[in-house]
């Protein structure tokens, strides 16, 4: 596991916790879709940094 994927992977878990947390709190849809979007962006792109280590 690389660095930059581990970073990648922890800030979109980061991320993920927070739309959890806004949306117990009713926080905006919208505030919520964008931290939704990063986290998953941040998630995809840890894992796929992962696939091009493990080949």
């Amino acid at each position: 596991m690389t660095g930059l994927s581990t970073l990648l992977i922890v800030v979109g878990l980061f991320l993920l916790g927070g739309v959890i947390s806004f949306r117990k709190q009713g926080m905006p849809v919208g505030v919520v879709a964008v931290l939704g979007t990063g986290s998953a962006l941040c998630l995809l792109a840890g894992v796929m940094r992962l696939q091009g280590v493990w080949e």
